[in-house]
């Protein structure tokens, strides 16, 4: 982690953040970048993303949303997708990600951030613990939904 910084999502590292790649199994876990990508055209009021550097080089990618009238409480300041390229996982990275979500969350009066995701080996639950998500509850298709809270 020699100079790791946050940067908006642009045209000059969206080809890079759409290569990132994947430890064997984490694949079921996510959905194509351009997936999470697309949020920011449908609503780029609500959509927060950011590319991780280490240098000039992409490592990660951190898509939230920060929406205080959505309906449903999880869905008010919520992490949608983090990845860390493969050879990159386990350097610090993912957790410098969710230090700069929950920072931009508090400059925006929020007092949690909430994830979404599915159990299972291989997948993010325990990442999620390590950088302090709590289960709170599961959605009614039987994903966990934790939060952190400040």
């Amino acid at each position: 982690m020699a100079d790791l910084r946050i940067v908006e999502l642009s045209a000059a590292t969206i080809v890079a953040v759409n290569t990132l790649s994947l430890k064997p199994g984490q694949e079921r876990f996510v959905v194509p970048e351009s997936y999470a990508i697309a949020a920011t055209v449908v609503d780029p009021a609500t959509s927060w993303q950011r590319v991780i550097l280490d240098g000039d080089e992409v490592v990660g990618f951190v898509s939230a949303g920060f929406d205080p009238d959505a309906p449903q409480e999880h869905f008010r300041s919520v992490l949608w997708r983090i990845n860390v390229d493969a050879d990159d996982q386990g350097r610090g990275i993912g957790r410098f990600a969710v230090e700069q979500l929950v920072e931009e969350a508090r400059a925006r009066g929020f007092a949690c951030v909430d994830v979404i995701y599915e159990a299972g080996e291989g997948g993010p639950e325990a990442f999620f613990s390590r950088v302090g998500f709590q289960p709170v509850g599961e959605t009614e298709y039987g994903e966990v939904i934790a939060e952190i809270r400040f």
